[in-house]
Parts: structure tokens; C-alpha cells; sequence
């Protein structure tokens, strides 16, 4: 039987269940995000808050990990997210986080990564979808993720969600005047005055 996607290249958004190879096929303007076989479009450019925090996070953890195994990437950047295998048409989920660490180079390929990365940094933007936020939360936590970061430029806030014993503890709501370590990068520091000031 004929499916949508083997006439068209872009996913038609009320059709069932996509997968990796489905997302590969599409020629599309615009970044998407497929969770759980749902298509999830962005809907427009990051905010200039949104991409100075992106840049004062960033750049610390780089340069924390120079010569280290680890390496930290930005969005656009893929992570597939398979259950338990490479095979596209099995990968039903590929997000693009807007920070991520990877400390196993076993799981990066040319289009990225495939499995769960060690640290994960979300910005949250006024076009951010609340069942794509919780779905990201879920598909973090049962994928393994340790440690997932969420970040309210407008609040000026961050909470750090990490993984024991395959459930996420939620930390303190961290703001100016903290200084917050990361168990997933161990004696990495981040100042958030540095993070949150002159936005």
C-alpha cells in the first residue's frame, strides 16, 4: 500500500507515525523535530535572548573540554533517539537540542549523533510547544540522558533535571548569584551572572 511519504517530500502533519528515514526524505525550508513519530516544526528564527545565553553557555563548556573526550555541539545538530537500533526506519525520534555534550565518540556519525548524549541544554522560546516539552522530557529520561538543563531567558532562570536510577530528580530553581556544577561534567562550573547579565 502506496503512504504519503512516497509521494511527497515533506511530512503532512495529521499522518500516523514518521521515522528517520521518513525525516532524511524531506526537502524542507525550515527546521523540524520528530518526537515519538510526531513532526514538530519550529516556528521561527531563535530570539537574540535565546542566542546570547545559547553562546555564554556554550563557550564555557568548550573550552572546559578541551583535550577532554567530550565534545559539545549546538542546533542544528541531530540526535536520534532509537530504542534499540541504528536502522532508520526503527528511529522515531530526532531532536536537535540547542546544546549538547557527547562524551562517547562511538556514538557520533556524519549526521551527528545516534543515542543518548551525556548533557543536554534546552532555551526555552514563546514558540515552544507544551506537549513538545514534555515529550523532550520524556524521551530524555527513558533514553538516558543524564543531566537535561532547561533554561527561561525571561525569568532568568535554570533547572537541572538528573538522571538516577532512570528517573530524573529536578534540582533547585538556580537564578543570578549562583553558581551551578554539573554532575554529567565533572568540576565544570557555570556562573549565572555571567549567563544572565547585560541580556
Amino acid at each position: 500500500m502506496e503512504k504519503p511519504q512516497d509521494k511527497v517530500k515533506e511530512p503532512i502533519a495529521d499522518y500516523g507515525h514518521y521515522s528517520y528515514a521518513d525525516y532524511l526524505s524531506w526537502q524542507l525550508d525550515e527546521m523540524v523535530e520528530l518526537i515519538r513519530g510526531n513532526v514538530f516544526r519550529q516556528a521561527a528564527a531563535p530570539r537574540l535572548i535565546h542566542q546570547r545565553i545559547s553562546r555564554k553557555i556554550f563557550n564555557p563548556i568548550c573550552n572546559f573540554l578541551q583535550g577532554k573526550r567530550c565534545e559539545v555541539f549546538s542546533a542544528p545538530f541531530d540526535v536520534r533517539l532509537p530504542v534499540s537500533s541504528r536502522d532508520p526506519d526503527k528511529i522515531d525520534t530526532v531532536v536537535q537540542p540547542d546544546l549538547c555534550v557527547v562524551c562517547d565518540p562511538e556514538k557520533l556519525d556524519e549526521l551527528g549523533c545516534v543515542g543518548a548524549p551525556d548533557l543536554i541544554v534546552e532555551i526555552l522560546s514563546p514558540g515552544n510547544n507544551k506537549k513538545e516539552i514534555q515529550l523532550k522530557y520524556e524521551v530524555y529520561e527513558t533514553s538516558g540522558v543524564k543531566e537535561y538543563w532547561v533554561v527561561h531567558p525571561d525569568e532568568r532562570t535554570l533547572l537541572i533535571y538528573t538522571l538516577e536510577t532512570g528517573k530524573y530528580r529536578p534540582s533547585r530553581l538556580f537564578t543570578f548569584g549562583d553558581r551551578i556544577r554539573s554532575q554529567a561534567l565533572p568540576g565544570f562550573e557555570l556562573d549565572l551572572n555571567e549567563v544572565f547579565g547585560e541580556l
